[in-house]
């Protein structure tokens, strides 16, 4: 049974069909042709949509989509650009910690290149910057959105791994700073070695202050949704509602400019993004049940506990495991697929599950930046026109801090667990 489901996805793979569709049909096929119960098909996709924590996926993506809409991406470009663009390479530093704020709002990869990205690179090229070196550093920031909350990748692991949405979000949240510092680090070495560019303006206070004055309500959005995740008065759904409602304000009262037809459109491009996401669940879903009814994830916890019984030995697998799988699969459904077969086996072992899930997205998002399928590669190459090569050789230098910030957190599982254990006691 398990072959015959494997075969028939890879082969939909190999054929070019999408992932989700894959995942679906090779699962149907498999049920029909070894006479398991039909009627699971309907059950198990349903299931795994009823779930309260996967409510706030299409609300976090409509609230960033909102924020988008009323163009407070340009505003927290241009603040951050006021206080570190003297540096020289300032301008690729505010690329990555802009990437930080937004995540706030976003909590995709591929939404934050979509929403800052052809911004980002722009401004970096106009300022001398090489156009291979700015799509790079635009795609590994974009790697700090899906770790740092709200993220949409954790909540789906949260829900695939049955644990904690909070903890598993709050968890993100020192994670998602290592590898803020790492990248910055980096593109100070780079700007030392090449004399990237600096700016020459010199702000003044009243520049300044004007600036955040413009900014404040759009950086209070993820003050809010952090505060409402620590003070414990939101979860994940309710906060995800919040942000949305607040959003709307400041859109039509602060910045009066979101209108009608933004509102709709930002509406329109939710949920066909939500139903993308939510469609990979319900297929991954089926295809995670036909696993476990073949006795895979029995199987895979004998074969990793027959290994080793040492937490660090386990994660170094699975990181290994992760990354191969990020090469070829799209972060949600690898989640969905992945998670519940050695998730239960690795907290046996003793591993936290706000590491786990935090190792899970880094690995992933490390995976979209890398060919084959990279798809954060190819959406910049599209946003950019340049040539998929080109975007590739950008990225190169910031495989060395990703892969660094990766090896902190698997060492140190403090990184992750402290926050969830300092405010949920």
């Amino acid at each position: 049974m398990t072959l015959t489901l494997l075969v028939l996805f890879a082969a939909g793979l190999i054929l070019g069909i999408p992932i989700a569709v894959c995942l679906g049909v090779s699962s149907v096929i498999t049920i029909l042709l070894h006479d398991l119960p039909f009627a699971v098909v309907a059950q198990r996709s349903v299931n795994a949509l009823d779930s309260t924590p996967l409510l706030a996926v299409p609300l976090f993506i409509f609230a960033a989509s909102l924020l988008s809409a009323t163009g407070v991406t340009s505003h927290l470009f241009e603040l951050t650009r006021l206080f570190v663009g003297r540096l020289r390479g300032g301008v690729a530093q505010v690329n990555v910690l802009v990437s930080l704020i937004f995540s706030g709002m976003s909590g995709a990869a591929l939404a934050d290149i979509g929403a800052l990205g052809g911004i980002q690179i722009k401004m970096m090229e106009a300022q001398g910057y090489m156009r291979r070196f700015a799509a790079g550093t635009t795609i590994a920031a974009a790697t700090i959105g899906p770790i740092f909350p709200p993220s949409i990748p954790l909540i789906i692991f949260a829900s695939a791994a049955e644990v904690s949405a909070v903890r598993a979000l709050l968890a993100g949240v020192v994670p998602a700073l290592i590898v803020t510092a790492a990248l910055m680090v980096q593109i100070a070495i780079m700007a030392r070695r090449g004399n990237l560019p600096r700016d020459t303006h010199r702000p003044s206070a009243s520049e300044i202050g004007r600036k955040f004055t413009i900014s404040l309500p759009a950086l209070l959005a993820p003050v809010l949704m952090i505060a409402g995740l620590l003070s414990g008065v939101f979860g994940p759904t309710e906060v995800a509602g919040v942000i949305v409602a607040y959003s709307v304000v400041i859109g039509i009262l602060f910045y009066r400019s979101l209108t009608v037809q933004r509102f709709f459109t930002a509406a329109r491009e939710s949920v066909e993004a939500s139903a993308n996401i939510l469609f990979i669940v319900a297929t991954a879903a089926l295809f995670a049940w036909v696993l476990t009814i073949g006795g895979v994830p029995a199987m895979a916890g004998q074969w990793l506990l027959s290994i080793s019984t040492d937490p660090l030995v386990l994660l170094l697998i699975l990181n290994v495991l992760l990354l191969v799988a990020g090469m070829f699969l799209e972060s949600i459904a690898a989640i969905l697929i992945i998670a519940p077969i050695v998730a239960p086996t690795l907290m046996m072992a003793g591993v936290p599950a706000e590491q786990l899930g935090v190792i899970f997205v880094l690995n992933l998002m490390i995976g979209l930046l890398t060919p084959p399928i990279g798809m954060s590669l190819y959406m910049v190459s599209i946003i950019t026109r340049m040539e998929f090569g080109e975007v590739v050789r950008g990225v190169l230098p910031f495989y060395l801090p990703l892969f660094v910030a990766l090896v902190v957190v698997t060492l140190f599982p403090g990184f992750s667990t402290w926050l969830p254990n300092l405010i949920m006691q």
